[in-house]
This record gives structure tokens, C-alpha cells and sequence, in this order.
């Protein structure tokens, strides 16, 4: 019968030995999963942290605009600032409004088109901002399986060339082969599940943001709605008056 070698009691099998016992391309897949890891876990931080920011910057805003200040005023304020989120909806509506009574509009409807229009494109500004660097963190969750995957076939590959090369089915022969293959599953899975788990909770908050500011461009539109017909009314009230 032939006889199984085994591990000697006092060795152990560390993963830095097996990343460095790894072929070139097994190392380099690991390296790869080991970095898009690191990356997505910066971009999960930075989009928490962004993600805060914002949206205490819209408490903040609209804790202003509806505190009764006259939106002249906080236009003068905000346009110096250039702002984002709901105060760029804002800033690019008013501009809008500015230059259209500037320039005479006659058509109410036309200038509430253009004012919905100028929202619009802030507020496709804005998302492009704000779901930017989300879709690396859907290519790592969906790849990094498979990477880690491809890793996994070279490694077991190693093992029965390792097989073919000793003429032997022994446990030591095979064991680094199986090894490596299993690390590189494991980075692979290390790096897709926070990724997955990143992307859906940072793109659940992205659609949140978007809501908040729809429904503030909705808001803003009627109340400028109002002012456009309150403005258009008050010439046909000042003939009525003379007649």
C-alpha cells in the first residue's frame, strides 16, 4: 500500500506561503482581487461620508427656504457659493426665471417649460455626481466571482500537472495546488459580497436623494407656476382698473 505523507505537527500553512508558493498568474489574480477590494471599500467610505454630507446640506436648505427669506435674496446667496443637490435645482431655476423676465417672456407656458427644463438638466447634473463610481462597485460584485473563479481553475490545474509530474497521488503533491485554488476563491468572494452589499444600500440612498430632490423641483416649479400667473394677471387686472 502506498504510503500518505503527512504534515510534519510543527508546520503550519500561513497565507502569505501560499500566495508566495502560487504560480504567476495565480498571484496575479490575487493581487488584482486584493486591490479592487481595497478600491471598493474606498468607495463605499467616501460615498457614505458624501452621502451624509448631502443630505444635512438639504435639511439645511430647505430649513432656509421654507424659513419665509425672499427667494431673491437667497439667490443673490447661493449663486456665489455654486451649491449642489437642491440648492443647484434652485440656483438653475431662478437663472432661468432672471433672464426670461429680463429678456420681456411673454408665454407663461414657455417660461415654465424652460424653468422645468433648467431643473432637469441640474438635477441630471446632480445624479451623475452623486451615483458616480456606484457601477465599479456592481462590475466587482458581479467579475470578482469569477476572477476569483479563474484563479481556481488555474490552481487546480497546478495540482494535477503537480499529479502528472510526481507520478503520485499524494496528499503533499496535491494540497499546495488545492490550496491556491481555494485562496483565490475566497478573495474572490472577499472582494464581491461587500461590493453587492455596498452598491445596493449606496444605490437605495442614491434613489433617496433623487426623490428628495424631485419633489423639492415639483414644489419650486408651482410656486414659480404661481408667480408667473400672478405676474401675467396683473396687467389685464390694471386694464380692467382704467377701463
Amino acid at each position: 500500500m502506498e504510503n500518505i505523507a503527512l504534515a510534519a505537527p510543527g508546520s503550519e500553512v500561513s497565507l502569505w506561503a501560499l500566495f508566495m508558493e502560487a504560480g504567476l498568474v495565480v498571484k496575479l489574480v490575487m493581487i488584482g482581487l486584493v486591490l479592487a477590494s481595497v478600491w471598493s471599500w474606498a468607495i463605499m467610505v467616501d460615498k457614505w461620508l458624501s452621502f451624509t454630507r448631502l443630505r444635512r446640506a438639504f435639511d439645511r436648505f430647505e430649513d432656509t427656504f421654507w424659513s419665509g427669506q425672499s427667494l431673491e435674496e437667497l439667490y443673490r446667496t447661493l449663486a456665489e457659493r455654486k451649491p449642489s443637490g437642491m440648492g443647484a435645482l434652485f440656483v438653475a431655476a431662478m437663472r432661468e426665471w432672471k433672464k426670461s423676465f429680463e429678456r420681456g417672456a411673454r408665454s407663461p407656458i414657455s417660461l415654465e417649460s424652460r424653468i422645468d427644463r433648467a431643473m432637469d438638466v441640474a438635477l441630471s447634473r446632480e445624479m451623475d455626481g452623486i451615483e458616480s463610481r456606484l457601477g465599479y462597485l456592481a462590475s466587482i460584485g458581479s467579475a470578482a466571482p469569477f476572477i476569483g473563479l479563474f484563479g481556481t481553475v488555474i490552481g487546480i490545474m497546478t495540482s494535477f500537472q503537480a499529479i502528472a509530474g510526481s507520478e503520485s497521488t499524494n496528499l503533499a503533491v496535491v494540497a499546495p495546488g488545492i490550496a491556491e485554488a481555494l485562496l483565490a476563491t475566497a478573495l474572490g468572494l472577499m472582494a464581491a459580497i461587500p461590493a453587492v452589499i455596498g452598491y445596493n444600500k449606496l444605490s437605495a440612498d442614491a434613489a433617496k436623494l433623487a426623490g428628495r430632490m424631485e419633489a423639492f423641483a415639483d414644489e419650486f416649479s408651482a410656486i414659480l407656476s404661481r408667480q408667473i400667473d400672478e405676474r401675467s394677471n396683473a396687467p389685464a387686472s390694471r386694464a380692467q382698473a382704467a377701463q
